[in-house]
């Protein structure tokens, strides 16, 4: 319980407001999409929670910017949104997943849902880090699409990690 705590207190550390569109609808159609042919090819759980936890945190991202320009403002909307669309992980795999917590270092959790947890934190800080590196390129991007190759480069790589030391 203590554990979720600290998980959605960082989560609403983490998200602040965006002023741009985090990506393109492209780009979220084609990782929602793979996501079930990579189960289907036998990819492990834990590199498809990963990139589903992204795609989630890229959809409370989309949720956020909607709210705005809907002009709907309440007290801790940011972490409302975004936390509970990190949630709907569970409803996507509901019927596929067993869930069986494992000790993952201190932890006591599924390791689909850590891998997911993981993949919407990298992909927060993806674009945090984004924003820091153009803030000091005087608001510039380093080369053309950085904000769409980075998360990309980031999730690949952890990808990797996972698919051989897997949780």
């Amino acid at each position: 319980m203590k554990f979720l705590v600290v998980l959605f207190l960082s989560l609403f550390v983490a998200v602040q407001k965006v002023f741009a569109n985090p990506a393109c609808v492209v780009c979220t159609v084609a990782i929602g999409a793979s996501l079930e042919i990579a189960r289907k090819l036998g990819i492990s759980d834990n590199v498809v929670g990963l990139w589903a936890g992204a795609l989630f945190a890229l959809l409370g991202y989309w949720l956020i910017l909607w709210f705005d320009k809907k002009n709907w403002h309440f007290k801790g909307r940011n972490f409302i949104l975004m936390a509970s669309s990190v949630a709907m992980i569970g409803f996507m795999y509901m019927g596929e997943l067993v869930y069986s917590p494992q000790i993952i270092g201190f932890l006591y959790i599924d390791q689909f849902l850590l891998s997911s947890l993981c993949g919407a934190f990298l992909y927060i800080f993806s674009q945090k880090f984004y924003a820091f590196m153009k803030e000091h390129n005087n608001g510039h991007a380093h080369f053309p699409f950085e904000k769409v190759v980075l998360p990309l480069v980031l999730l690949f790589g952890v990808s990797f990690v996972l698919d051989f030391y897997s949780l």
